[in-house]
């Protein structure tokens, strides 16, 4: 990238004097525009800011997020509010006939959308509205999801102005927005609407090690923690993921988060990637399709899980393996079967 932008400004070399100030003043040029593929395809919830970093308990396991404005942010633009995180970890998954405890209970949706219909609403004062319809038609026109204005319901996505780019992930019930700052491209939207329907980033997959490495010397102070994996989180499984998705809309891009211009994620031969903003890959549609079948126009769609991805449910964090639900529980160190009961309560199934 840095030769093509140096080719760029070759004819602008030939015609300026070659006195010093019109040289660095080129310099700064090629500078501004490296630095603007540099952060190119990067969501932040709070780009000018850096919050308080601490460890927070959510869905059954240990994540690292930053405290900003009231909001708790993780990997960068997904937001988790404070009734869906807490400072000590607490008992999610009961033996069978073990009365569930009165305390705090956290992210209790099942953080699919029913029927595959997304409700939404727009804030009026929202700058280019453009971005968020082209966004939900692409989304529309290449999975099962259907995207419908509210009209009273009372799980929906609101999407509004905000300092950046930023969305929960699935649906969390109520409210939820997706903010959208004026820098915030079709394609980020895209990526945020992802996440509200139930995607996560692709870099932070168990099996990213066979793929890609991170350069942590080549990070921002403070954010190291926005690259770790599942299994850094606490959640193990390598065997049961499937291959990281380089085209995939929801991946980090090489230079996200850095602090010198250098890459943060390489690939395995130390070669750099580009990542899209563009449109959804074949992998992520494979991946949706499969979260959010086709039932037909009458018949109540239920949700379809796939092997090998961890998905978040009435506030645990489960992997689907051979067709059933698994726990990493560290109160016994192992891997157990576990059973969502009619109650919407997580028990160990053996």
């Amino acid at each position: 990238m840095r030769k093509w932008n140096l080719m760029l400004l070759l004819p602008a070399l030939a015609i300026l004097s070659c006195s010093k100030d019109s040289v660095n003043e080129l310099e700064e040029t090629e500078q501004q525009l490296i630095t603007e593929e540099l952060t190119a395809n990067v969501e932040v919830a709070y780009p000018d800011e850096l919050g308080k970093v601490s460890d927070v308990y959510f869905a059954g396991k240990k994540i690292t997020v930053e405290e900003i404005d009231g909001d708790y942010i993780y990997e960068g633009d997904i937001i988790l509010s404070n009734d869906m995180i807490t400072s000590q970890d607490v008992k999610l998954v009961y033996e069978k006939g073990e009365m569930p405890s009165q305390q705090k209970s956290v992210g209790r949706t099942s953080g699919r959308w029913t029927n595959n219909i997304v409700y939404y609403s727009i804030d009026g004062s929202l700058p280019d509205k453009n971005r968020v319809y082209d966004a939900i038609k692409h989304w529309e026109s290449n999975t099962n999801l259907t995207f419908e204005e509210r009209s009273g319901q009372s799980n929906y996505i609101y999407f509004t102005s905000g300092s950046g780019c930023s969305s929960y992930v699935g649906m969390v019930g109520g409210r939820q927005n997706i903010t959208l700052a004026s820098a915030c491209s079709t394609g980020n939207t895209i990526h945020e609407i992802g996440h509200a329907v139930g995607l996560w980033h692709e870099q932070s997959r168990v099996d990213r090690d066979k793929h890609i490495k991170i350069n942590y010397s080549n990070i921002q102070s403070g954010r190291e923690h926005n690259f770790k994996t599942y299994a850094e989180n606490g959640s193990d499984g390598d065997e049961f993921t499937s291959n990281l998705d380089f085209g995939s809309i929801m991946l980090y891009s090489s230079y996200s988060f850095s602090s010198n211009g250098q890459p943060t994620i390489v690939k395995l031969d130390g070669s750099t990637y580009s990542a899209q903003r563009n449109a959804l890959s074949s992998g992520d549609k494979t991946g949706l399709n499969a979260m959010y079948p086709s039932g037909g126009s009458t018949e109540p769609v239920a949700p379809k899980y796939i092997n090998g991805e961890y998905y978040v449910i009435y506030g645990l964090t489960v992997l689907r393996h051979n067709d059933a639900w698994w726990y990493y529980s560290r109160t016994y160190s192992m891997w157990r079967e576990v059973e969502l009961l009619s109650n919407n309560r997580w028990y160990y199934a053996r």
